[in-house]
């Protein structure tokens, strides 16, 4: 048997909470409270008050005021501070508490809540350029914005199309990542940024823009982001104009704003269903390299593959720790010819030809001496909305999975999560994955 309690209300159709209805007033709060209880609110077709008022829902008497009961069933450890919330909001109405001799609760986990709108969780009044600005404008606001993609509106404001950190690298001449190019002397960001202003956004944006409507479910958005293998959505309002812009950042926080503590629930005895950890999303197949691999090879490695990193590990798969093409940046920075020709080296096939004193450095240079060690590490068994909570908080793409010896398993990334959370979880029960 578990130890619940159940609260009772009855009020009616009038009774109010600062202008909201007193049974939307509680539903509400118990939501934002994020605990094991469930919230049933019904509405009677007759009844008398206190005052002696009668209300029904006959046809020939207008009905109004008419009863409403409000039912909780949680845990009792949480029953006080619920009744104090409760009495607070309920002005007009009975609070009953019950004891339960509860059998079981189970509780299935949805990722995030389906009513959800997009407007709810979108970015509004997103930086945006037109199809005739400059590459180097657009540069500019996406060097200084948290996302990597720009929508492009025509002059009505409507979307045509979205310009990314990809499209200005592999078509608009941009030699970097943003990210990297923000950590260059100011003379060379500079001449990239001259270099990409005679050219204009028409000329390399993606287009036509996939958009979506700010009143569509957030459900419909996530499943349109997934098959079109998006990152990022401009979303219009009915007339078709820019209002806002929806990212998977956008949706992480979201999860990590409505999601309960399920360790918590487990712990009381609660059983819950659908729940995804790091091992349904790890992907496998990060390069790695030892401690004495010289900088040459790890160069070749990074721009081989597409998670732009690669995991330093020992003998026996011991996580040492991790390179990635920011770190090979910041080792280089103080050397600014030999930043220069990495840059190159990052951004044009490798060439074994015409060895020179900056060739030397990179073979005579260790991974143990560019790694970074202060990575932060997850374990396998982590429920996926904790790593969003990390990964949101820090800031972070990408997360090195490791087993309880610290041997590296492999990486989890955003568009990993954002694709098991939101499709559906792995069952013991013979369910479609």
């Amino acid at each position: 048997m578990l130890n619940y309690q159940a609260i009772e209300i009855f009020t009616n159709e009038d009774a109010r909470y600062r202008n909201k209805p007193v049974a939307d007033a509680v539903i509400q709060f118990i939501r934002d409270l994020k605990i094991a209880a469930r919230c049933i609110v019904t509405r009677g077709i007759a009844g008398c008050y206190e005052s002696g008022e009668i209300s029904t829902g006959r046809v020939e008497i207008l009905s109004f005021n008419l009863p409403i009961r409000i039912y909780i069933v949680l845990p009792a450890a949480a029953t006080e501070q619920v009744l104090t919330g409760v009495e607070e909001r309920v002005g007009n109405g009975i609070v009953v508490l019950h004891d339960l001799k509860v059998i079981s609760h189970k509780a299935a986990n949805t990722f995030f809540p389906r009513q959800l709108m997009v407007r709810d969780v979108m970015t509004a009044a997103p930086e945006y350029v037109t199809a005739k600005s400059p590459l180097s404008d657009a540069a500019r606001l996406l060097l200084s914005s948290i996302f990597t993609g720009l929508p492009v509106v025509d002059q009505h404001d409507r979307p045509i199309g979205v310009i990314t950190q990809g499209d200005l690298i592999a078509r608009g001449g941009l030699p970097l990542r943003l990210g990297l190019l923000a950590e260059t002397e100011e003379e060379g960001l500079e001449a990239t940024m001259n270099a990409l202003a005679p050219r204009r956004v028409v000329e390399i944006m993606t287009a036509p823009a996939v958009t979506v409507a700010a009143d569509r479910p957030l459900t419909e958005a996530v499943d349109l982001m997934l098959a079109k293998a998006l990152k990022r959505l401009p979303v219009v309002d009915k007339g078709g104009r820019l209002v806002g812009m929806l990212s998977r950042l956008d949706i992480f926080k979201t999860v990590m704003r409505e999601a309960p503590d399920w360790d918590a629930f487990r712990a009381q005895d609660i059983e819950v269903k659908n729940l995804r950890i790091v091992a349904d999303i790890l992907r496998r197949d990060t390069q790695t390299v030892f401690a004495d691999t010289t900088i040459d090879k790890v160069i070749r490695i990074i721009d081989g593959n597409d998670i732009q990193r690669v995991a330093v590990v020992n003998a026996e798969g011991k996580l040492l720790g991790i390179i990635a093409d920011s770190d090979l940046l910041h080792y280089f920075k103080p050397d600014q010819e030999g930043l220069r020709y990495l840059f190159a080296k990052m951004t044009q096939p490798f060439r074994e030809d015409s060895v020179q004193d900056i060739e030397k450095r990179l073979a005579q240079t260790k991974a143990s001496e560019v790694m970074r060690t202060d990575m932060l590490t997850i374990r396998e068994d982590m429920l996926i909305e904790e790593a969003i909570r990390l990964m949101t908080e820090k800031s972070l793409k990408r997360l090195p999975v490791v087993d309880d010896n610290d041997g590296f398993k492999g990486m989890i990334s955003r568009d990993s999560l954002l694709r098991t959370g939101f499709g559906r979880p792995r069952s013991s029960e013979g369910e479609k994955l």
